[in-house]
């Protein structure tokens, strides 16, 4: 299943609260890249927040697969999670 994620910081917390964790984060998402979960990376252009396209079994398992990351663990970010199913409209054409 193609999970979503879409990075929400924790408005709370200052983009100085962030420097501690970033090495290792990056570490956390190339390893779940390698681990092949991990499919797409890329930043929201407007609000430079992470957006990710996940390989799982199910939202839950996206859930506690994000918890890995260094950031979700130390409360600076949160995900929200959109699933996706395939796209059915095709089948209008040949009706």
């Amino acid at each position: 299943m193609k999970i979503i994620a879409l990075e929400v910081e924790n408005e709370k917390f200052s983009k100085n609260d962030f420097a501690t964790y970033l090495k290792q984060e990056a570490a956390t998402v190339w390893n779940l890249q390698q681990r092949n979960i991990l499919r797409e990376i890329y930043f929201n252009q407007n609000t430079h927040t992470a957006v990710l396209v996940l390989e799982t079994n199910s939202t839950e398992q996206a859930r506690g697969i994000l918890k890995e990351l260094p950031l979700v663990q130390a409360g600076l970010i949160d995900f929200e999670l959109i699933p996706l199913a395939p796209y059915d409209g095709f089948s209008r054409l040949f009706e």
